[in-house]
C-alpha cells in the first residue's frame, strides 16, 4: 500500500500544475484580447485631440472684400498722382550725372525715395478700390475728364532739362521741380476738399507736409 500511494503522488501533482498553466494561459489571453480595443480606441480619436486640429481642407481663408468707402475724387486723386509722381521720379535720376552741387543731389535722392513707395502705395489703394493702377506714362489725353495734371512738364521741357548741366540745370532743376511740387499740392489739396477714403486723405495730408518743405528748401537754394 506504501509504495503504491507514493507512485501515485507525481503524477497527481503534475496534472496540478497542468491545469494550473492553462488556466494561467486563459488569463493572459483574456487579457490580452480586452487590452486590445482600448489601445484601438485611443488611435481612433487621437486626430481629434484639443489642439492638434490645426486646420483641413474646409479652413480656406476668404478673399479680402473690394473696398467701398470712397468715391470718384480718391479715385481721380490716385490716378492722377502716380504718373505725377514718375515724372519726379525721373526727374531726380537725372541729377547725378548732370549736378555737382551735393544739395540738389541731395534733395532728388530723397524726393526718390519718398515718391517711389508712395507710388507702390497709390497702386495697392486702387487695387483694394477695384481699380486697375494707371501706368507711369499716362497723360492727360489718356484720362477723360480729368482736366490738367498742375505741375506736369511737357515733353519739349523734359528734353531741355536732359540737355542742360551743371549750374544751368541745378537752375532749371530746381525751379521746374519747384512748379511740379506746387501742382502736387494743389492735387492733394483737391482731394482733402472732395475724397472721402480716409487712407488716400492721409496720403494727400503726408504729400502736402513734405512737398512744401522741399520747395521752401529749393526756394532757398535758388536764392
Amino acid at each position: 500500500m506504501f509504495s503504491s500511494t507514493t507512485a501515485v503522488k507525481p503524477t497527481v501533482l503534475a496534472a496540478a500544475v497542468a491545469v494550473a498553466l492553462t488556466v494561467a494561459g486563459c488569463t493572459d489571453t483574456a487579457s490580452d484580447t480586452s487590452a486590445s480595443p482600448t489601445v484601438s480606441s485611443s488611435a481612433g480619436t487621437s486626430g481629434s485631440m484639443p489642439g492638434m486640429d490645426h486646420g483641413g481642407s474646409s479652413a480656406s481663408a476668404a478673399p479680402s472684400a473690394t473696398r467701398t468707402d470712397f468715391n470718384d475724387a480718391d479715385v481721380m486723386f490716385l490716378q492722377m498722382m502716380y504718373p505725377h509722381h514718375a515724372q519726379a521720379v525721373d526727374m531726380a535720376k537725372l541729377v547725378p550725372s548732370r549736378s555737382q552741387n551735393q544739395q540738389v543731389l541731395t534733395l532728388a535722392q530723397n524726393i526718390e525715395k519718398a515718391q517711389g513707395p508712395e507710388m507702390t502705395q497709390m497702386t495697392s489703394m486702387l487695387a483694394s478700390f477695384g481699380k486697375p493702377a494707371p501706368s507711369a506714362e499716362m497723360g492727360d489725353h489718356d484720362m477723360p475728364g480729368m482736366g490738367g495734371m498742375p505741375g506736369m512738364m511737357s515733353a519739349e521741357q523734359m528734353n531741355n532739362l536732359t540737355g542742360l548741366s551743371g549750374k544751368a540745370f541745378d537752375q532749371v532743376w530746381l525751379q521746374m521741380m519747384i512748379d511740379h511740387h506746387t501742382g502736387a499740392i494743389d492735387m492733394s489739396n483737391t482731394e482733402l476738399r472732395d475724397g472721402t477714403n480716409p487712407d488716400a486723405k492721409k496720403l494727400a495730408q503726408a504729400i502736402i507736409a513734405n512737398q512744401q518743405a522741399e520747395i521752401t528748401q529749393m526756394r532757398g537754394m535758388l536764392g
